[in-house]
């Protein structure tokens, strides 16, 4: 393989072996009442530790997004569609879009999508499918 996976790190690796059991996890500031999305130890609304794992929904809109016509050799596992997706809970991700051909009209912004894991070497990754749901 010619590309890098997540590494987990110890403020991720909760992230990480919840996904390997295919559940999307947020941490959640207690002080706030927020989401907050890339894992750390300490609210970036407070700097408190006050902060815990919770269970998102999965559901999210397409925020922005770019397709990737040239991908690092090996890479093809995953979508060339590259996205920031909204998570239902507020925070906005990087993932993959994928079952959908990548082409600028099958992908209008804040199309519904869920969250869907795939299997990249041994590791599943959180990716977002289109849904009809709302």
């Amino acid at each position: 393989m010619s590309y890098a996976l997540p590494a987990p790190t110890p403020q991720t690796r909760f992230f990480w072996d919840e996904a390997q059991q295919r559940r999307l996890v947020l941490s959640y500031c207690r002080d706030t009442e927020q989401y907050f999305f890339y894992p750390r130890a300490f609210s970036p609304f407070t700097g408190s530790a006050n902060v815990e794992w919770r269970q998102a929904s999965g559901m999210a809109t397409l925020h922005s997004y770019i397709i990737n016509h040239r991908p690092v050799p090996g890479s093809e596992i995953l979508s060339p569609v590259i996205a920031l997706v909204k998570l239902a809970e507020g925070p906005v991700m990087m993932s993959n879009i994928v079952d959908v051909d990548p082409l600028p009209e099958n992908l209008p912004l804040d199309m519904p999508l869920r969250v869907d894991f795939r299997e990249a070497d041994g590791m599943l990754l959180p990716v977002f499918t289109p849904t009809k749901e709302r």
